[in-house]
């Protein structure tokens, strides 16, 4: 008769599983409950504290989310494999977000300041800021907790009541099922953004061209610049967007794209928006003159990497401010100042905007929007929000229809309200795109209060062109005309559009390009 076969085994026997020195303790914790509950709330509030204070607007990039996914994992372990009680499911994730918000207590913006559910905007921003973090943060701690607690009845010594087969598997499946949505999560946010090539009047990319999103170094922050050119030897655009806090990227890129066969055009996230949101912090260095300060510096940077001695500067709504500043800070650096939607003086702005909503409200016989804006009294405002449910009405004060090529061109690129969707943001940068334009505008915009160009920029020593919607608001276009009227210039003109608004740049997309390649660069351009 043969040897008889022995399979060796693949786990070690109860016996020998308690002898191990971790098994050990482990059984000490279990006896003492206390002691577990201790040690899970403990390295629940100390991960809470850590991530409070290294990242306060958690997360706000793809590695911080991948940290912190592995964070609550490994801290829901740890305290599901102490206590041996699906109770750490509560426990922990409570331990660790009273942490968190205790950690970054003074932390500016609307996304982490006091919870608010008045309005549909107070609402907006607790799920891009606290709901985005429990999904990123605290569904991997559940998971880790779920881990922890069945390897802690694994090993324990203890009997456990036995559970049904059914029951077992469908928690086993249910287990498994988390887990493959987490990792799909974290492959979803370390997917890559990118930008599309430059193609030409053929469909097809142009050779040599340039599509890039670059990191470049601003004022000691990270901030993301866009480059869209057939060919590098063109003329270079900056393009400022609006807000404070708006980006731009996939709108410019889309309504740029025949421009960009001529110039090179760079879109920028400034610091605090959009793919630069990390930039943000420390908010109390994010400065109207630090934000000067950094388009000069990004000036400087495109015309040593294109040699060019000056560079084009088309400043868009709050753009249209700091291109201004900017030009008359260092007007030696740039060939022509282009403002589109120009802005004056915001506060002024917000002060007439005031009596149109009531004038609006009267003649429509809105009730309730009188009563709250009488509530919230003349600008400025301390609350960020009101300034929200005023442009909530801005389409209602000056209805009109914008030009059908721009509203198919967006239509075809799949363009959304605020160009969430372009390829150039990845997934947490797509909330960064409303996590920016609110925190960075609370930041922001009370700098803004007292800038009055009719008082402060009486001159500037650059071409000048303004662009200007006949349906712009009447608080905003009054003021850029009585600025412009009075403005001293070595050359200035403005360009009057009757179908278009507030974003004259991107609706009237073709007219520009004839602007810039027929009237501004043969006036103004003179050569690298």
């Amino acid at each position: 008769m043969g040897a008889a076969q022995h399979q060796l085994p693949t786990t070690l026997p109860p016996t020998r599983l308690r002898e191990r020195p971790l098994v050990r303790l482990l059984d000490a914790l279990w006896r003492e409950r206390w002691l577990g509950v201790s040690v899970a709330a403990g390295m629940a509030v100390l991960t809470g504290l850590l991530v409070g204070t290294t990242m306060p607007r958690a997360p706000a990039t793809a590695g911080q989310a991948l940290v912190l996914m592995l964070t609550g994992f490994v801290a829901g372990g740890i305290a599901g494999l102490a206590m041996r009680s699906r109770w750490a499911m509560v426990l922990a994730p409570v331990a660790h977000v009273a942490a968190f918000e205790v950690a970054r207590l003074g932390t500016p913006g609307i996304t982490v300041e006091r919870i608010r559910f008045d309005s549909a905007y107070g609402l907006l921003a607790f799920i891009l800021g606290r709901g985005l973090y429990g999904v990123i943060g605290l569904l991997p701690m559940l998971l880790g907790v779920a881990y922890g607690v069945a390897l802690a009845r694994r090993w324990s010594s203890q009997r456990q009541p036995p559970s049904s087969r059914l029951r077992h598997s469908a928690g086993r499946a249910l287990g498994a099922l988390a887990t493959a949505g987490l990792i799909a999560l974290a492959v979803l946010i370390a997917w890559p953004a990118s930008t599309p090539p430059v193609r030409g009047t053929d469909g097809q990319p142009i050779a040599g061209s340039i599509a890039t999103l670059e990191r470049v170094r601003l004022g000691e922050h990270d901030q993301w610049i866009m480059i869209h050119a057939a060919s590098a030897d063109a003329p270079v655009l900056l393009y400022l967007s609006g807000g404070p806090g708006q980006s731009d990227l996939m709108f410019s890129r889309v309504f740029f794209e025949d421009l960009a066969r001529d110039f090179v055009v760079v879109g920028w996230d400034q610091r605090g928006t959009g793919k630069s949101y990390a930039a943000l912090d420390p908010a109390e260095t994010l400065t109207l003159d630090q934000a000067v300060a950094d388009t000069v510096e990004l000036t400087n940077y495109l015309r040593a990497r294109f040699d060019e001695q000056k560079i084009y500067l088309l400043g868009e709504s709050w753009g249209s401010t700091l291109g201004v500043l900017a030009v008359q800070w260092h007007p030696e650096l740039y060939h022509a100042f282009i403002g589109s939607g120009q802005m004056v003086s915001q506060r002024e702005t917000d002060r007439r905007l005031y009596h149109d909503m009531l004038a609006y409200a009267e003649r429509t016989g809105n009730v309730e929007m009188a009563r709250t804006m009488r509530r919230y009294g003349e600008p400025p405002y301390a609350d960020p929000l009101v300034y929200a449910y005023v442009m909530g009405y801005y389409e209602q004060l000056s209805p009109y229809t914008p030009p059908a090529a721009y509203l198919e061109r967006g239509s075809a690129a799949g363009l959304v309200p605020w160009g969430m969707r372009g390829s150039e943001y990845s997934l947490i940068e797509k909330a960064n795109v409303l996590r920016g334009l609110m925190d960075m505008f609370s930041v922001m915009y009370p700098q803004l209060q007292e800038i009055d160009f009719r008082r402060d920029v009486t001159r500037l020593d650059v071409p000048t062109y303004m662009l200007m919607g006949e349906h712009e608001l009447a608080a905003r276009s009054d003021l850029a005309h009585e600025w412009f009227a009075h403005l001293e210039a070595p050359h200035k003109q403005e360009f009057t559009f009757p179908d278009a608004g507030h974003s004259v740049v991107f609706e009237e997309f073709q007219a520009f390009h004839r602007i810039m390649t027929d009237i501004v660069v043969p006036e103004t351009y003179q050569g690298g």
